[in-house]
């Protein structure tokens, strides 16, 4: 479902990614582990989009990244890709319902359909007493399962999870791992997550490790 070959990236003189190939089936959990630097998190950032490869060919879903405009790919990634980061990047200002809804309403999809679904969405994850409260009114791990909820929203092909448990405590890590293995097993959802956590490492299907610029094992 995804297929990168050869992806090179530099920024100015430093060359972070030296010749990247990688596949991943859909319905996968990949975990990708390295020492701080090896390059990681610019390629989970290529890999979702948010930023550009100077080499190599990249394609998801059928779809050859490489080959669309700035608009294009905007709309193929508010469509096809779902986002989890380690601070969650919520709202302070919205409530659980309003920032779940957020991709659907950059998607076009209208207000009481979008509102339907984010309220299933986060019953699913178990935060239906949450619907009004702001994240401020959440704990740390209740706003990761907002962000979770919000990921989902469009039914993306792919979820790219960023240190998802980076700022989590050990029960909320915990959380967050079962979470991921239930919705691989109900939705058949493909995540690939960048982690420094070993036990969430463990759980994916693959652990791929990056070392200077390449994937070494």
């Amino acid at each position: 479902m995804i297929s990168g070959k050869s992806i090179h990236k530099s920024y100015d003189k430093l060359h972070v990614l030296k010749g990247v190939d990688i596949n991943i089936d859909q319905g996968e959990i990949v975990s990708i582990v390295g020492k701080s630097g090896a390059g990681k998190s610019t390629l989970l950032h290529i890999l979702g989009t948010l930023d550009t490869y100077d080499q190599g060919l990249l394609n998801i879903n059928g779809t050859d990244v490489g080959s669309l405009s700035t608009n294009e790919l905007a709309k193929f990634r508010n469509r096809e890709i779902g986002f989890i980061f380690q601070f969650h990047h919520l709202l302070p200002e919205f409530t659980a319902v309003e920032n779940v809804c957020i991709p659907a309403f950059i998607g076009g999809m209208n207000e009481t359909k979008a509102r339907n679904r984010a309220k299933e969405l986060l019953d699913y994850l178990g935060l239906k007493e949450r619907f009004t409260h702001k994240p401020t009114q959440m704990s740390g791990g209740e706003q990761q399962r907002v962000a979770a909820a919000r990921a989902l929203m469009n039914q993306p092909s792919v979820v790219f999870a960023d240190e998802p448990t980076g700022n989590l405590d050990t029960s909320s890590s915990q959380e967050l791992h079962k979470l991921i293995a239930q919705l691989r097993k109900d939705f058949k959802q493909t995540f690939v997550i960048v982690t420094h956590n070993l036990e969430l490492a463990k759980m994916s299907d693959r652990t791929l490790t990056m070392q200077d610029g390449v994937i070494v094992g």
